[in-house]
Order: C-alpha cells, then structure tokens, then sequence
C-alpha cells in the first residue's frame, strides 16, 4: 500500500493562518480522497511559513470497482424519457434489462464503474484543492489566474512504496509537480530530491528547517527558559505569542537582548505590550522586583556573530518604540496629577453608539446606577459614584490610544497617581472584569458596583434599542455581559431585584424580556454546572426569580432532592395528586382551593396525612423565608410517607360529594405547600 507525501512551497504564509491551512490541507485532501473511493490508514499535515505539507500512509493503490443500478423509465415510455436516462447511466437501450414489478414493467440499468489508479485520483483531488483553497486573504501573481496566500512556487507530490517512488503528474497554471523543494531561504537554499515523508524530514531538518509546529514551539520555549534562568531571570509566559513565533521561523534562534535603563522604569505591563506588540518580543522579568529588564526575540537564522548585529538591530528599534512610550506615559501622569476629569469631559466627543449617545452620557448613567447599586453590595456610594465617573477616564489617555488593550489597567495607575483611593483606582482595572468564564469575579464593593452597573447599562441600552444577539451572532458581546452580571450576582452572593434595577436603568428596555435572556444564560451556567434543565425551570417558574442568588440556590437544593429515593418518590406523589385535581377541577369547571377540614377525614390515612401538612407546613415556610432551601427540601420528604399512604388506602372520588369535595381541597393543600418550594409539574419524571 502507498504513502503519500504533498508540500506547496510558496512565499511567507502568515503565522495566523497557518494552523488552520493545515489542517484545511489535510481535510480537503483526505475527504476528496475518501469520496473518490482511496481510503487510507493514518494522515498529517504540518506547516512552516514558507510550506504546506501532508503526508497519508495505507494508500490504497487503485480505488475499487463499484456496481451501481438505477431504476428508469416504464418500459413504453416515451424515447425522450428513455433516450434521457441512458445519456445520464452512459448505456444503450440493448444494455437495459426489463423487470416486472407492482407497478408494471421497469427499465433498470446496472452500471459498471471500474476503478482508478491511485496517481490519477490524487492528482484531481489536490488541483481541486489548490484552486479552491479557503485562504481568509489571497493574491494573485504574474499573468495566471491561480490565487494563494501569496505567490506558489511549487508542487511537491510523490507516491512510494516497496518498489520506489513516482512524481504525481500535476499541471496548476504553469506549475508542475516534481519530488524537489527547498531547505532555510538563506543557511540551505539548494534544491533538495526527496522519496519519501521520512527522506523529506530528515532532509529539511539537515537544511535548517524545522517542519513540526509544536517542535519549534517547545525549541523556543525551552531555549528562552534556560537563557533566562541562567541569568537569574524568568520569561513571562505568552502561549499566544509563542504560537505567533514558531509561524514566523523555520530554523528557531533564541536571543536574549537588554532593556536601556531609561525605561525600567516604566510600567510592566506597557513594557511587556510594546514589546509584544510592536516586535513580538518576550518580555523577561526578575522574579524578585517584578520589573522587565530583559527581552526575547526569535531569529530565523545561526550567524556568525552568534546574533551580536541582529540584537544590536533589534534594541536599536526596541528604544524608539520605548521613548514613545514613555513619553505617553510621562504625559498621561502630568494629566492625570492635575485633573482626570479632563479626560472623561473629552469623552463628550466619543460616541458609544449613534442611538446611545456618546460615552460621558453613558458614563453618566453608569455613576448614577453605581450609587444605587452601592448599597446593595456594600459599597459607599459617594465613593461608587466616583469610581465609576473616573473608571473609563483612561480611554482618552495617549498610551490607551496606543494600546487599547492597556485600559482599565492603565486607569488604575493613573487614578493611584491622582490620589484616588484604593478602591477608586481598583476599580477602574477591575470593571471590566469578568471578560471570560475563566476570568477573576472582582469581590471589591466598590468595584462590583461600577461592574455591576457598566454592565446592566449596556444590556439595557441595547434592548432599548432592539440591537439583540440572534442566532450566533452577538457584536456587542451582551451574552458576555449577561453571564458577567449572573456570576458577580452569583460569587459575591447579592440579593439583588434585578427586574426592578432594569427598569432604572433603562425605562425604554422590556425588563421582563431582558429576564428571560438573564435565565437563558444562567440556565447554560448551571447546566455546566450539572444542574438538569427541568430542575432549573421549576424553579425559574417561581415568585422572585429576578433574585439571580435566591434562584440559584433553589435550584441546587432541588437537584440535591431529586437524587433521593424521597425525592423522587415525593415527586410521583405530587404528580399524582395534581394529576387527579387538576382532571376534577376542569370536569367540575371550579378550583378546589378553599381548604380542607380534617372533621370530613374517614380514614386514619386521611387524618395522618391532615395532620402532617398541619405540623410540616409552618416549618417549610421558615425554611423559605430565611432562603434555606436544603433545609425546606428536608421538611418536605416528611410529607413522601403520609401522601404515599394516603394513595394508597384513600379513594379520592368518592360517592360522598362532601367527602369527595374536602380530599380534593386536601390534594389542593398539598399542591400549594409543595409549590411554594418549586414548581415541581415541569420537573421530569
């Protein structure tokens, strides 16, 4: 059985794509294949910035013949119809067979289709490929009309197996296949002759290219960590940038170069951003101070001067990059010693949304919902108020400008350099925050209020003006902001109305509408949290289900109960009885609802179970008032034995109409104290 091995070796592929391309390669190639009949054992592609390549083992060398029948016209129908069915089965009419069948007489053709040498297949499939190929950008080159990420040079396709190996022939707009390609651009340039994946690795690794991804990341981040330690230093991980590195080099060299010291002074992070950002630089720390003082950077090639020129090249760059951003760092924090407000005023002139207004007006609305909000969560509100008025302040600081993803953080060491207090300056890092499920909650009152309150003012802006998320698409990332305001609720444990904080925040909102999208999203929460989604709808059907906290703790409490034998047996029982009461009620066209007397008991079933409602109900209301819900669910599996009992021993419909009448105001009983827990008719089972 074959192997096979494919490169296409063009100009620089961008780092960003070339994940993605490979594995595009390898499914496009692999499902052609596949569908052409050539089915095979094991495939994988990798990529470098200058080549794709995917290797298959366990080719089959042809693809199998496949017999095909086709069911055709009625025999006597008209020769168009006929004529029409054998152009499309390849047959002529002497080919076709007759068949009888409950219909009557059917023309069937049976079709041979022989199979194909394994070259010609492939040789399809990857011209295909390579014409169709879904590059996010692409060009075109020369006078052809074939497009690539960028120029395509050439197209390395070989078959090998015990007996040797063959060129694939392949013709894309003037470019041939061949078994040759090329090592390192600048240490190995010559043309390389390769048989096999194992000849084409081995080879290309010998010319300084290094074609496994995950190779050139763990050089790299092995070589920078040693360099780093042997200076008493440590690297500041960044997989992201690290991914981004390995795209750009084939031959990785790891340089460690220094930071002048006019800029050890600046922040970490404004050090550690311009360096990412700018140059893809690693940022290098020591561990005792939490300073950068050093860098690292990849270099695509060994010199002779072990890097010296390269290094000498890149800190020249590194220190213009750094003097403008320490002279926007030296600015800001003139501003900010002299008046931050400054800035928010120059926020008048920024609009958030063209039917939102600008964003003072919407920081406006974020103070005034902060100093509501601040009592709720422990916070002062004058000092709330604050917060969230200098929170954004930062946006329109020169080194924000430069880096936008700096805000917030940035904020912070501004308002600390204008005497803000603690909280003040912390919350205008933390109310952004959480950005993601696995980001940090902010605990801090005053900065949970103005987190709070930033982002309950965007869904409510929003659902104003009925900008909502649809289907997978959500441009303002209110989904986001739903699931940051139910885990601050959550993990901070607030009782807080959120029905009524919509309302004030927005009148123009449907408060009742953005609840239901609040409950969508916390049902997504707790289902990852192993909480059944009927168990959560019987207890969003619930009085006070804006209480996001109270809910939650409902629901855990109830998916705890139903894990009980008791539970479980409970909930049949109540089944049953609001099973019978609500038949009656809708036969007899009235609500039994007006409560039972234990003087009409006929049986000791009947008085027991009388009783233990009598003595069970005030306690489960004490459990419900103090939220105590576990505590609830307990009570509540007293009543499993006496409803058990009662079913089992108590005809309900009885010929006595009085009799009759107060068992059904009895089931009525039960059915409210058991509401009054949850809403166990949509719990299932």
């Amino acid at each position: 059985m074959p192997d096979l091995l494919i490169e296409l070796f063009s100009e620089e592929i961008p780092a960003r794509m070339q994940g993605k391309a490979a594995d595009d390669l390898k499914k496009m190639m692999t499902d052609g294949m596949v569908e052409a009949g050539l089915t095979y054992a094991s495939a994988a592609a990798f990529s470098t910035p200058r080549r794709l390549c995917l290797t298959v083992e366990g080719l089959l060398a042809d693809s199998p013949t496949v017999f095909e029948e086709r069911k055709g016209p009625k025999v006597g129908a008209p020769d168009k119809a006929i004529e029409g069915f054998l152009r499309g089965a390849g047959l002529t009419r002497d080919q076709l067979e007759e068949r009888d069948t409950p219909k009557g007489a059917i023309y069937f053709a049976s079709i041979e289709k022989p199979g194909r040498p394994a070259a010609a297949i492939i040789a399809d499939v990857l011209e295909k490929t390579i014409r169709t190929f879904p590059w996010p950008k692409s060009m075109r080159w020369g006078a052809g009309s074939l497009r690539w990420v960028r120029p395509l040079h050439s197209i390395l396709c070989v078959l090998n197996d015990e007996a040797g190996s063959e060129v694939v022939p392949l013709d894309v707009d003037g470019i041939t296949s061949g078994k040759t390609t090329h090592g390192h651009r600048f240490m190995a340039p010559k043309q390389i002759t390769v048989n096999s994946f194992e000849d084409y690795e081995a080879q290309l690794k010998r010319a300084f290219v290094v074609l496994s991804a995950g190779e050139r990341v763990d050089a790299i981040w092995e070589d920078a960590k040693n360099q780093a330690f042997a200076n008493g230093l440590e690297v500041v991980e960044d997989a992201g940038l690290l991914r981004e590195v390995a795209g750009l080099v084939e031959w990785p060299v790891v340089l460690m170069g220094e930071i002048a010291p006019d800029f050890l002074g600046l922040p970490p992070e404004v050090l550690q951003t311009s360096m990412k950002e700018h140059q893809k630089f690693f940022s290098v720390k020591n561990p005792k101070s939490g300073l950068i003082e050093r860098f690292i950077t990849v270099a695509n090639r060994e010199t002779a001067d072990n890097g010296a020129t390269i290094l000498a090249g890149n800190q020249k760059v590194l220190f213009a990059r750094l003097s403008d951003a320490k002279f926007f760092w030296e600015n800001d924090l003139r501003t900010a010693k002299s008046d931050m407000t400054a800035w928010t005023s120059a926020l008048s002139n920024v609009t958030f949304h063209n039917k939102l207004g600008t964003q003072a007006e919407r920081i406006d609305r974020i103070a005034a919902l902060a100093r509501e909000l601040a009592p709720v969560v422990g916070a002062e509100p004058d000092e709330a108020e604050r917060a969230a008025r200098l929170a954004k302040a930062d946006l329109s600081s020169e080194m924000v400008y430069e880096f936008p993803e700096l805000q917030g953080l940035m904020g912070r060491y501004y308002a600390e350099t204008a005497g803000e207090t603690v909280a003040v300056a912390a919350a205008a890092e933390e109310h952004y925050a959480p950005l993601g499920p696995s980001d940090a909650v902010p605990t801090a009152p005053v900065s949970v209020a103005v987190s709070l309150a930033d982002k309950i003012d965007t869904l409510t802006g929003f659902w104003a003006i009925d900008e909502k998320p649809t289907g997978s698409k959500d441009p303002f990332a209110l989904r986001r902001a739903a699931l940051g305001v139910i885990r601050l609720v959550l993990e901070n444990d607030l009782n807080l109305r959120l029905s009524s904080v919509l309302s004030r925040a927005d009148e123009r909102a449907n408060a009742v509408d953005l609840l239901s999208f609040f409950h969508d999203r916390l049902k997504v929460y707790l289902r990852d949290q192993g909480v059944r989604h009927d168990v959560i709808d019987a207890c969003i059907a619930m009085d006070g289900n804006d209480d996001l906290a109270m809910l939650v703790k409902r629901a855990i409490a109830l998916e705890a109960f139903m894990k009980t034998e008791d539970g479980t047996n409970l909930l049949q029982g109540f089944k049953r009885a609001n099973n019978i009461l609500s038949k009656e009620e809708e036969k007899d066209g009235v609500e039994y609802s007006y409560g039972a007397d234990v003087k009409f008991a006929e049986t000791d079933e009947e008085r027991a179970l009388f009783a233990s409602l009598a003595s069970e109900g005030p306690s489960i209301e004490a459990a419900l008032e103090s939220e105590d819900f576990a505590a609830a669910m307990t009570v509540m599996a007293a009543l499993r034995a006496p409803i058990d009992a009662f079913f089992d021993a108590v005809q309900v419909n009885s010929d006595n109409t009085t009799v009759r009448r107060n068992r059904l105001n009895l089931l009525s009983d039960i059915r409210k104290l058991v509401r009054s827990v949850a809403d166990l008719t949509r719990v299932e089972g």
